[in-house]
């Protein structure tokens, strides 16, 4: 089997911090094609209009309009995008928050505390992941 490219769509309304996911990315050498969402409207609009499988969401949750946490749901609730890979990259560690990110399923949930140092792990941990998981591609996903 061919391996696919995973593209990673950064949801989040930090300029700062899309700027670090992008640099942290390049630095790495990860060459994968990256989308961008201001919040989880956008992202929903997006995903929807066609992005296609695999891709890989890493999302904020503190955002204007669509919280991360209101875009998982929605996400989940949606039988096209339900098995979206989502890992949380934020600045929230209220138990709250983690907990209902989990419950909707979350491949990850990754605090920002150092800016740079924690997005740059983060993207260490997805280039190892997208290069070991098989994820599901249009040919292979299967309506619920």
């Amino acid at each position: 089997m061919t391996a696919t490219r995973v593209t990673f769509l950064i949801v989040d309304d930090d300029e700062v911090s899309i700027m670090a996911i992008r640099r942290a990315l390049a630095r790495q050498g990860i060459e994968n094609p990256v989308v961008e969402a201001g919040d989880g409207l956008e992202a929903l609009s997006i995903l929807k209009d066609g992005v296609r499988k695999p891709f890989v969401v890493l999302l904020d949750i503190n955002m204007p309009r669509m919280t991360g946490l209101e875009f998982l749901a929605a996400l989940r609730d949606d039988p096209s995008l339900h098995d979206t890979t989502v890992f949380i990259l934020t600045t929230s560690d209220a138990p709250q928050d983690i907990g209902q990110a989990y419950a909707h399923n979350v491949a990850g949930y990754i605090l920002k505390e150092d800016a740079y140092k924690s997005i740059a792990a983060a993207v260490g941990l997805l280039d190892v992941y997208t290069d070991a998981v098989v994820l599901p591609t249009d040919q292979n996903s299967h309506p619920c």
